[in-house]
């Protein structure tokens, strides 16, 4: 079974120098339909204005995942990280049992765009962590978070995995899903037909379930970019 969430059924703020959408409940926007998706509990589509951004503020017991479609962030915490995160690289900051840190957008001519998500962990406390690396820009599936962090990937706190998934024009993947497992895809650039016909747009989701194999095609002249995760 496959559910398209689409981009315009988000949940929306902007605040002049925020322009947000929301997939799943988040800040004053609340759908009790749409409270996130097994593990998976915030996907924020964030345009940020040059120079602006999130000033100090903390987590705790969350895995918080960023990737930058537009520009670069830089990112100060209290454990004494000072980066810049680029567009395509990943980060995962663990926030363990508790972490303080800012996010402003590192440049004063160009906006910044980024994926901001959440999934919960299933430990709870221990000590904050700070994970960032760039996997490329290569055309098929890319495996980007696991729990045991094999094979070079960023490691997470849950059974869950993120995969990056580009499409050539004419392309099509194929993944040999758990049918007792979910699955969630996040369209960011160019459109993606899955299996059941059901064809994704940039800021549309899809949430998959009791399916035994995923079919990802581009049909179109664009590039295709998205990302895929393996949710218990």
């Amino acid at each position: 079974m496959i559910t398209l969430r689409n981009a315009n059924d988000r949940g929306h703020a902007n605040f002049g120098w925020l322009d947000s959408y929301h997939t799943f409940s988040f800040g004053s926007y609340y759908d009790p339909a749409h409270m996130g998706f097994s593990h998976l509990r915030v996907i924020n589509d964030d345009t940020v204005a040059p120079s602006a951004g999130f000033d100090t503020h903390g987590h705790r017991d969350m895995e918080i995942i960023s990737l930058v479609t537009q520009g670069r962030i830089a990112h100060k915490d209290s454990v004494g990280n000072i980066k810049e995160l680029p567009k395509g690289e990943y980060q995962l900051m663990s926030a363990g049992a508790g972490i303080y840190h800012s996010e402003f957008n590192a440049k004063d001519d160009e906006t910044l765009k980024f994926l901001q998500i959440w999934i919960q962990p299933n430990k709870q406390g221990g000590k904050p962590g700070y994970q960032q690396k760039a996997f490329g820009e290569d055309a098929g599936i890319t495996p980007i978070i696991t729990p045991t962090g094999e094979h070079g990937t960023l490691a997470i706190k849950q059974d869950m995995q993120l995969m990056q998934v580009i499409l050539e024009k004419g392309q099509t993947e194929t993944v040999n899903a758990n049918s007792e497992r979910r699955y969630y895809v996040h369209q960011i650039e160019g459109e993606l037909t899955l299996n059941n016909g059901t064809t994704l747009r940039p800021g549309d989701g899809a949430m998959i379930q009791s399916e035994d194999t995923l079919t990802l095609q581009n049909d179109q002249e664009q590039r295709v970019k998205a990302i895929l995760f393996d949710l218990v």
